[in-house]
């Protein structure tokens, strides 16, 4: 067994303990993903958007099937299992260059997505309904007031309804405990608008995930070269393993 050889097992064997680190990473990876997306899925008209999240915990699952496939088939030097070995990283990496496109793709969506139905969910608010929590929760959290800003909600329902000249407490500043809500007193209020903020948590979550998608797919293709040297080295040499078992 010359030294290619003992080289390409070493790196498949540290690929195939990296794949069940990867298959961790990228659980939690797809499973931050989808959090984040259900704290805002109000805003989301297209749940497609998720897809990419769905496909990286998908692939996390199938990535801990084949760092065991892979430990099998280097120690056993099979012809069959280095070759499903290959074969499913192959499949794996065509659906993280997939998931890269659609983060990609849905990335740029996303401003156009929430800034479409925003409008829609802010007019629905009346402090009572589950839209009405939502819109709460984002405001709380994000510090910020109306989807551009605070005077947006001088065009809802809600607010000409009430007739106090006020916005909800939640567009009220963390620093300010007296405060009313009122518009003459916009120095207690977050006045900037929540669509800006919202678009660049979610995109920035979209940009992390596919940084980590990339960074996958650059290890699998070069598991795949080592798989290749590997299975060349044994064919030009002609040895025979000493183990053989199921795989061979």
């Amino acid at each position: 067994m010359d030294c290619g050889v003992i080289t390409s097992k070493t790196v498949l064997l540290l690929l195939s303990l990296a794949f069940w680190a990867a298959a961790a990473g990228l659980s939690y990876v797809g499973a931050y993903v989808i959090n984040a997306y259900k704290s805002y899925d109000n805003f989301m008209q297209d749940k497609y958007a998720l897809l990419p999240a769905v496909i990286i915990i998908c692939v996390a699952v199938v990535m801990f099937i084949i760092g065991l496939i892979g430990c099998c088939a280097t120690f056993r030097e099979s012809r069959v299992g280095l070759g499903l070995f290959l074969a499913i990283i192959l499949v794996i990496f065509i659906a993280e260059v997939s998931a890269f496109v659609l983060g990609f793709v849905y990335r740029e969506k996303v401003k156009t997505d929430v800034q479409g139905t925003m409008y829609s969910v802010f007019g629905k608010y009346d402090g009572k309904n589950p839209e009405s929590a939502v819109v709460d929760y984002l405001q709380a959290q994000l510090h910020c007031c109306g989807v551009k800003n605070y005077s947006d909600w001088t065009n809802t329902q809600w607010f000409n309804s009430t007739g106090n000249n006020s916005v909800p407490l939640s567009c009220c500043r963390q620093d300010m405990k007296n405060c009313t809500g009122r518009l003459d007193q916009p120095q207690e209020l977050n006045t900037q608008g929540c669509a800006g903020e919202l678009e660049s948590g979610l995109q920035s979550v979209i940009s992390y995930a596919m940084l980590v998608i990339l960074g996958f797919a650059i290890v699998k293709f070069f598991g795949m070269l080592s798989v290749c040297v590997l299975t060349c080295k044994r064919q030009d040499s002609g040895y025979q393993p000493l183990y053989s078992g199921v795989f061979a």
